[in-house]
């Protein structure tokens, strides 16, 4: 077995291959940073400046031929389903953003292609790892809340010029990628979908409001827009012994302020240093009149590329199980479906 670092390149150098994967590549554990595949002239030279002496290739192909083992794709969503299953016939093991996947059929054919060919495959399901989330799952391990009954959680921004980019194939995938995956982890299976949307005049949906009926008895109600002026509160986890809410705050974009770690990766602030969020954006927890404050467990996004190396070298599980981005877009799909012919449907 090869105990050294994985040759890990990078396809795509937007926002989310810049500030979500770059950083974190580059200083995981395990993992030695191949190269950027863009042929942007623009984006070549961010990745000179930002990671002096990495190489930049034309292709998938290129990028394959020089060596890498794995690549992470963060490039517009139509590509992703494509871009898999080539780097997956290159021999390469690979980890997509999200929208995993522009339907579950997608999604599916990809997990079966890995798995014919003993290769590692991971959806980037980072949000996971935010501070709140792991707030959430510490609260419900403790017993602090009980038996958990609702989750509110949402990505609201103001942004209402520009709204949803195309890149991201609108609101439902983009933002609903995250917020059911974080559902499906909390609360497990659902039976039932009921969904509502606007649709700019883009053509993408926006304003998406989804309502989950978990088979286990609890309710999820989801909410993504980019043109919320006062986003609600980020979370709200109830159950029988009290309720979890933790705020969304609105930062220097001007946009929903969410995990710290975001910003941390745009201030150029080093993976080492991110997670720790500041005592204003702790959540509390409620029991009628009363609440006590409730100290954040550190965010970990920096913890998903070495267990993906490991996974690559034989060592661990990969960090995300890519049947649950199955899963996910099943969801995703039932949701499309309500919002656009109406009623509740099975996922």
């Amino acid at each position: 077995m090869d105990s050294g670092a994985v040759r890990f390149g990078l396809v795509g150098y937007g926002f989310g291959g810049r500030f979500f994967h770059a950083p974190l590549l580059a200083a995981a554990q395990g993992v030695e940073f191949t190269g950027v595949v863009t042929t942007s002239a623009e984006r070549r030279a961010l990745v000179a400046s930002d990671h002096p002496g990495t190489a930049c290739f034309d292709s998938l192909e290129a990028l394959a031929d020089a060596g890498a083992e794995a690549v992470a794709i963060s490039t517009p969503a139509g590509t992703h389903s494509e871009l898999t299953d080539r780097a997956l016939d290159l021999g390469l093991a690979v980890v997509c953003d999200k929208p995993f996947a522009l339907d579950a059929a997608a999604a599916q054919a990809s997990v079966d292609r890995a798995a014919a060919a003993g290769l590692a495959l991971s959806p980037y399901q980072n949000r996971r790892w935010d501070s709140d989330f792991r707030t959430v799952q510490r609260l419900v391990a403790d017993g602090s809340l009980g038996e958990v009954r609702s989750l509110e959680s949402r990505f609201e921004r103001w942004a209402p010029g520009p709204g949803p980019g195309a890149a991201g194939g609108g609101t439902l995938l983009d933002f609903g990628s995250h917020l059911v995956d974080q559902a499906l982890v909390l609360l497990g299976p659902v039976a039932q979908v009921t969904a509502r949307w606007s649709v700019r005049d883009s053509g993408l949906d926006d304003d998406v409001l989804v309502l989950l009926d978990h088979a286990g008895g609890a309710r999820s109600v989801l909410q993504g827009s980019w043109r919320q002026g006062a986003p609600g509160p980020r979370l709200r986890v109830t159950g029988s012994a009290g309720s979890y809410v933790v705020g969304t705050g609105t930062d220097d974009r001007g946009l929903g302020a969410m995990d710290g770690q975001e910003a941390a990766s745009l201030a150029g602030v080093a993976p080492a240093d991110w997670g720790t969020e500041p005592r204003e954006a702790w959540g509390r927890l409620h029991t009628g009149a009363d609440s006590v404050e409730v100290p954040s467990e550190r965010g970990a996004w920096n913890t998903f590329y070495p267990a993906f190396a490991d996974a690559v070298r034989g060592r661990g599980p990969v960090p995300v199980d890519p049947r649950d981005a199955v899963a996910t877009a099943r969801v995703l799909d039932a949701a499309r479906r309500s919002a656009t012919g109406g009623g509740t449907v099975a996922p």
